[in-house]
């Protein structure tokens, strides 16, 4: 049986965005942006508003429905760009029936982005104009071209993307430091365009590192600049915050060098910014800069910091009083809280998980405090003798230039290797030959390189290890200088962070303080 086929004819006509706007009134928004927010671009963003608000009012069969603009926003992503959103919103919820912009590139440089906004807006039946191109979204050719030139658009800003950032990196090799100084404690623009102390930020600076090496963790610090009412480096902050403590004390610009790109933008359409965990070079710039930290105080900083990584609190005697009889740490302990007995005293963290004798000391902080003024009175009585003897071993300890001299080898070696790997890639790529033969050769240059690049890992620990020591040491020797032929009247939170290891408390109610030169000195609690 031969099929019988009958045409239904289309009850609604097909219209083009030539025949909407020639017979109906129809509800006109434009859409300006420019992506900088300097002087230039200021006056162009202004002339765009201007000229779309005159086109609009030109034509009688166009009705303004708003002008929605984006300010000193980049166009690689609509995901910051409100103007734009707020538009796309309006247009969707049927308050517009075409939008009107300057040019595909001025809308999105991201073809996906551009193209979901195109169909979506399509499906709602909102028409897009773009003047520069002559493209109705709404003609049977938009779409086409509208891929075509987003395309053409995202290409451009990945050239001016790389263009970009090879002159970030030109300028990172030439040894230019950058910071963002409405945000950075201590330094301002100088008119040279280099980093310039702000002296009395550089104060507060001081006096963080100041506060950190006599004990203070960097929460504790937080807490007391923002009970002091100091403003915070960031203007929209409220209070300091245990970071942004940890950030100053470990930031290599404050001893006057920079390392430079720690960060990278891994994906040019999304300007995420990534830690820099080898993928791209990085640059350290000794000297490039006044500083605010001598070296001396910003080596003793950084070995404080790794040597005190995972302590909370602040209490001076926290993880530094050992139990004699379990080895476990002394603990603050607060006795009678609702009598006239109350009193702060320290026991063992685990007297109910061990057997102890009984009974154990269970010293105050005043107590505690009085005995280490004694020890630290006989301990200063033989200062020339402790002195000569932390020299000595400095001396001998604490050289690196040995390990220095291997790490610059080590250096070249792994330079060499990574050139060489590159050229094999580059090679094979475009040359034919035996991949097994390839795969030998790149895996053994591969091998060596990661033994080269552990061994240099190993010797720069090594090395650091050894500054730190070296700057703990020569500020003991400092402190102790400091003390000597004065009486030391009071506790001291600083000289006992300084001066002491630890102590350990025994059951016949002796504290034994070990000094960081080696020396123990017993006293007994009173």
């Amino acid at each position: 049986m031969t099929p019988k086929v009958t045409a239904i004819p289309a009850t609604r006509p097909i219209t083009s965005g030539a025949t909407r706007q020639a017979t109906a009134t129809r509800r006109v928004a434009a859409y300006a942006r420019v992506s900088t927010a300097s002087e230039e671009q200021a006056t162009s963003y202004q002339a765009q508003v201007d000229y779309y608000t005159g086109l609009i009012h030109s034509r009688k069969d166009w009705q303004l429905a708003g002008i929605y603009t984006d300010e000193g926003i980049t166009g690689t992503s609509t995901k910051y760009r409100a103007g734009f959103k707020r538009m796309i919103a309006d247009a969707l919820d049927g308050q517009i029936d075409l939008i009107v912009t300057k040019s595909v590139s001025r809308f999105a440089r991201n073809t996906v982005d551009s193209l979901t906004t195109v169909r979506q807006l399509k499906e709602a039946g909102v028409e897009i104009f773009f003047e520069k191109e002559n493209i109705w979204t709404l003609d049977s050719k938009g779409e086409l071209l509208i891929t075509i030139m987003s395309s053409l658009a995202q290409e451009e800003s990945r050239s001016i993307s790389e263009n970009v950032r090879w002159g970030m990196r030109k300028r990172f090799a030439d040894g230019q430091v950058f910071m963002p100084y409405p945000h950075f404690l201590g330094y301002d623009k100088g008119a040279d365009g280099r980093p310039q102390i702000n002296r009395e930020e550089a104060k507060l600076v001081r006096r963080i590192y100041r506060l950190f090496l006599s004990g203070y963790t960097p929460g504790r610090i937080a807490t007391t600049l923002t009970e002091e009412g100091v403003p915070v480096p960031d203007p929209r902050g409220k209070k300091w915050h245990s970071a942004t403590i940890k950030s100053i004390l470990g930031n290599e610009k404050y001893k006057g060098d920079a390392l430079l790109q720690k960060t990278y933008i891994s994906d040019f359409l999304t300007k995420k910014q990534v830690r820099n965990e080898g993928e791209v070079a990085q640059y350290y710039v000794s000297g490039s800069h006044e500083a605010i930290i001598d070296p001396q105080t910003w080596d003793l900083t950084q070995y404080e910091l790794v040597r005190r990584k995972g302590q909370r609190t602040s209490y001076p005697f926290t993880m530094k009083l050992e139990c004699s009889v379990c080895g476990a740490f002394y603990g603050s302990k607060l006795w009678h809280s609702n009598d006239k007995y109350r009193a702060n005293i320290w026991q063992c963290n685990s007297k109910y998980k061990r057997t102890h004798p009984s009974p154990m000391p269970h010293p105050s902080s005043r107590e505690i405090e009085e005995a280490f003024q004694k020890a630290l009175a006989t301990y200063l009585g033989r200062h020339g003798e402790i002195v000569a003897g932390i020299e000595n071993a400095l001396d001998k300890v604490m050289d690196t230039a040995k390990l220095e001299d291997e790490q610059s080898e080590l250096a070249v070696k792994i330079e060499g290797l990574q050139a060489m790997m590159t050229k094999e890639i580059e090679t094979n790529a475009h040359d034919l030959q035996d991949q097994a033969d390839y795969q030998k050769r790149f895996m053994l240059l591969e091998e060596q390189f990661q033994q080269e690049t552990a061994r240099f890992d190993q010797i720069s620990t090594e090395i650091s290890g050894r500054q730190g020591k070296l700057a703990a040491m020569r500020h003991y020797l400092k402190t102790l200088d400091e003390l000597s032929g004065k009486p030391v009247v009071e506790f001291s939170e600083r000289i006992w962070h300084v001066l002491t290891d630890h102590a350990i408390v025994y059951p016949d109610g002796r504290i034994e303080f070990l000094f960081k030169d080696g020396t123990r000195i017993n006293q007994y609690l009173e």
